[in-house]
């Protein structure tokens, strides 16, 4: 298991763009993630970029590989559904 003061850069998904604006919204170690949750990590930077596309694939699905050490392709159908409910809801909040 991934320790919770492990950078996000460098974990498998996590490439150097990536890795930067999470970084910019304050999320910077993989206890940072778990703290705000996948789905509310994405919103974050959907927000923080209101002119850039933000790809499902490449943030919401590669934050939650990352935690589990797998290419985000590897996740489940079941849960990808699962973190697009879970991001949709927010979205709907903010």
């Amino acid at each position: 298991m991934l320790q919770n003061d492990h950078p996000l850069k460098g974990l498998a998904n996590i490439g150097p763009t990536i890795a930067a604006r999470f970084s910019e919204v304050g999320i910077s170690t993989v206890g940072d993630l778990r703290r705000v949750g996948v789905a509310k990590a994405y919103q974050m930077i959907r927000v923080n970029n209101p002119d850039k596309h933000i790809p499902v694939c490449y943030y919401l699905y590669s934050l939650e590989g990352a935690l589990r050490g797998v290419h985000w392709d590897a996740l489940s159908e079941q849960t990808k559904r699962k973190l697009r409910r879970e991001a949709d809801a927010l979205a709907k909040c903010s």
